[in-house]
């Protein structure tokens, strides 16, 4: 990829280990805590997507709390833990080489920017207890046009700030839908596959693929 003036990260599932808060409930939950987080996961993405479809919009903290009700009553898991779930998810940890990439790619002079469902304080909290705060030039939410991921509304946040060419975004998931809509978008759409899952069939194939972040920095 040249001529890069922007780093566009996507946050939950990206930078932030979106199991960490149920894993770090395991001993509690069992060993379905992984069943139970994917699935977490896997609501609280659909509730975004059919509030964007009904045009009934709210914000990310309360599609979490709402998709995590269900979740537990699915998994029959005891309601008294619903506080302390919620808690770890709005200290998510990051994963292993999330902080020195970004280090380097700050010494190098790139934008740095998070782009997310995340609302701005739920965002901000997650970057503060990683101690992130000097890494990204912004942390944007879709919080700013009311609606979700993967309507182009959102990709245009960075876009309509910066006022550069799309092709001079480069942006980075580990949702293949993300990435997917990133691409169509028009930006340098890159898949961070983590787990060696396969790639949807949504009118776009990233041209780049790597296994964690720690590959970005060989690639710009």
């Amino acid at each position: 990829m040249k001529n890069i003036k922007v780093i566009i990260f996507d946050a939950y599932g990206t930078l932030f280990d979106v199991n960490s808060a149920a894993e770090k409930c395991k001993n509690k939950i069992g060993d379905k805590w992984e069943p139970f987080a994917n699935y977490w996961r896997t609501i609280q993405l659909e509730y975004t997507w059919l509030r964007s479809l009904m045009n009934r919009h709210e914000d990310f903290w309360k599609i979490t709390e709402e998709s995590l009700d269900k979740s537990m009553k699915v998994f029959q898991i005891d309601i008294l833990m619903k506080n302390e779930l919620l808690d770890l998810y709005r200290v998510l940890s990051t994963f292993p080489e999330v902080k020195e990439t970004l280090k380097k790619l700050k010494a190098k002079k790139y934008k740095l920017v998070i782009l997310s469902n995340g609302t701005p304080s739920l965002l901000k909290e997650l970057v503060s207890s990683n101690n992130l705060d000097n890494i990204f030039d912004d942390v944007m939410s879709v919080e700013e046009v009311k609606i979700y991921k993967p309507h182009p509304n959102v990709y245009n946040i960075p876009v309509k700030k910066y006022q550069f060419e799309k092709n001079q975004f480069a942006y980075l998931s580990a949702n293949t839908w993300d990435v997917s809509a990133a691409g169509n978008f028009g930006f340098n759409s890159v898949w961070v596959n983590r787990n060696k899952n396969i790639f949807d069939n949504l009118d776009y194939k990233p041209t780049i693929e790597i296994k964690n972040l720690s590959y970005l920095n060989n690639l710009i």
